[in-house]
């Protein structure tokens, strides 16, 4: 086994970053969290990392609906750990950019989900779409079924059109600096 996947954060107090450590516990102190996320930075930050514990968080069964760390241990947690949760499905934007791939996935949204509370829908290198594409994003992400929630990652949302952007709870991701690596 390698070593980052070897020593990959499982809970949000393990984040090595401070800013999007401290962002993602205060939304689960408060217990409201937002249909829609973009986490953005630099390559290797903890973005994708991120975004699975954050879909733990959301769905762990021992929470029983209360929004706390994951327990790491309920299946659940377990089968996102592994990547074959059913209710939470990753998208690499970069291979799947077209019109067609959003218009697939605004019809499965609708479906509720099977074993979670929430479908959580995580989009890596959402920067990637075509401009068809994020048009069509734009309008799930401003009516989205109260059962889904959107994380979305990139390493250059500047790329991302605006309105996209503005529908979204964003959280930056930075370098680690040396005394959050130690």
């Amino acid at each position: 086994m390698t070593l980052y996947l070897k020593y990959r954060p499982q809970k949000i107090s393990e984040l090595d970053l401070t800013s999007a450590r401290e962002t993602l516990a205060s939304l689960l102190k408060k217990g409201d969290i937002p249909h829609a996320f973009l986490f953005a930075g630099p390559r290797g930050t903890g973005k994708t990392s991120s975004a699975r514990i954050l879909a733990k968080a959301i769905n762990c069964e021992k929470n029983k609906g209360k929004l706390a760390e994951p327990c790491n241990s309920c299946e659940t947690c377990l089968a996102i750990t592994k990547g074959t949760h059913i209710d939470v499905i990753e998208m690499d934007a970069a291979s799947n950019r077209g019109i067609d791939e959003i218009r697939s996935l605004k019809q499965d949204i609708m479906l509720a989900p099977s074993l979670a509370s929430k479908k959580i829908y995580i989009i890596d290198e959402v920067h990637m779409l075509t401009t068809e594409a994020a048009n069509a994003l734009l309008k799930t992400l401003e009516e989205p079924p109260a059962h889904v929630v959107f994380i979305l990652a990139t390493t250059d949302a500047h790329k991302l059109p605006q309105t996209v952007i503005s529908r979204l709870t964003v959280v930056p991701f930075h370098k680690a600096s040396n005394e959050e690596i130690i």
